[in-house]
């Protein structure tokens, strides 16, 4: 007994179940599959690999058929929504979703005004509640997100 409430503990932690993921579990696009996308996509939207990097760490650990508990998907974690507004028909095809997600990423960042943290806010919480809070919202996970990303960034040497 013990064994499974462990069990269903961790899977929770983790987000498994109900299409959660593992980091570098069975579903992780190969490193080299991965890396070609985000240099291409990055390149044709203008925005740091570095930056897109992180974000699909953050959002999925490079896991295109991840599930948020709120609904977003892929590796870039779009919700059906933005997927719709950036033309992603398949939001787990890992092409389709990393140029959606990099696109709107650099919408954001001109939105912004480069401004990265502001940026990654939006992505995260929305950008209504980025403008509503006249900056990064208080929310902890928003906050979290921000400071995992741009420190990822930093420790980043490709």
């Amino acid at each position: 007994m013990r064994l499974l409430v462990g069990a269903l503990l961790l899977g929770t932690l983790l987000g498994c179940g109900g299409g959660g993921f593992v980091p570098g579990g069975p579903h992780a696009l190969a490193p080299g599959s991965l890396a070609v996308l985000v240099a291409t996509d990055a390149r044709a939207s203008g925005i740091s690999p570095k930056l897109v990097r992180a974000m699909i760490d953050a959002e999925s650990h490079g896991d295109p058929s991840a599930i948020s508990r709120a609904g977003a998907r892929g590796l870039m974690q779009l919700m059906p929504g933005t997927a719709a507004t950036y033309g992603v028909a398949d939001a787990f095809d890992p092409s389709e979703n990393v140029s959606g997600g990099c696109r709107y990423m650099r919408d954001l960042l001109e939105r912004y005004h480069h401004d990265v943290p502001l940026a990654l806010a939006a992505y995260n919480a929305g950008p209504g509640a980025v403008d509503a809070a006249h900056g990064v919202p208080r929310f902890a996970e928003t906050r979290a997100y921000v400071a995992r990303i741009t420190a990822s960034m930093r420790a980043d040497n490709g």
